[in-house]
């Protein structure tokens, strides 16, 4: 019997794959548009930032919803990612790995490090390093915000937990686990989080 496919990954991937044209197009119009008048200008600005902004989350969504198949993905292409999609004024992303990475791991990791942005609200510091076996992935930060029922899903089924779509990343990450077999600990701290995957 085959397996199912991901329903979801495939819809996010597409997803992605139908924005990335127009809004690449939208930041060639600026582009053009500063060039024709010779300088930019408040509005144009405005757009730009708006646009690059919506690339950097693109990458990132097509890396964390989409489907991952076989492929590999370079570490240093998730720490661009990274740095353009994070926001740097509240919260700081060091990535630590080999250099070629499988993109499923990668995809395991995005959905990880969203759980632990949702748990860091007014900022903080997360540090995701791979061992000999497992991954880690640390939080820290003066004030965590943690539900114990999204954080429980991730090892089971938590009844009556209702799922708004900005905590989905919480029963996408609890379905990566299962389909991967990976083991996966979470140590819920006053300060701090770690994770284990």
């Amino acid at each position: 019997m085959t397996d199912r496919p991901d329903l979801a990954a495939l819809i996010g991937s597409r997803i992605c794959h139908d924005l990335v044209s127009p809004i690449g197009a939208i930041g060639n119009g600026v582009e053009l548009m500063v060039m024709e008048r010779g300088r930019a200008s408040p509005e144009l600005d405005l757009i730009a930032d708006s646009v690059s902004s919506a690339n950097a989350k693109l990458r990132f969504f097509r890396l964390a919803f989409g489907a991952s198949g076989g492929q590999r993905v370079a570490r240093a292409e998730v720490q661009a990612i990274l740095a353009d999609a994070v926001p740097s004024t509240r919260l700081s992303v060091s990535w630590t790995s080999d250099p070629d990475l499988a993109r499923g791991e990668v995809k395991l990791l995005l959905l990880a490090l969203l759980c632990l942005e949702t748990a860091l609200p007014w900022g903080g510091r997360i540090a995701v390093a791979q061992g000999p076996a497992r991954w880690s992935l640390l939080a820290e930060a003066a004030r965590l915000k943690v539900d114990p029922g999204l954080w429980g899903s991730l090892q089971g089924p938590e009844p009556g937990l209702e799922v708004t779509p900005a905590l989905v990343h919480f029963p996408l990450l609890a379905e990566e686990l299962r389909r991967s077999g990976r083991r996966f600990s979470a140590q819920l701290g006053d300060a701090a989080i770690r994770i284990e995957l």
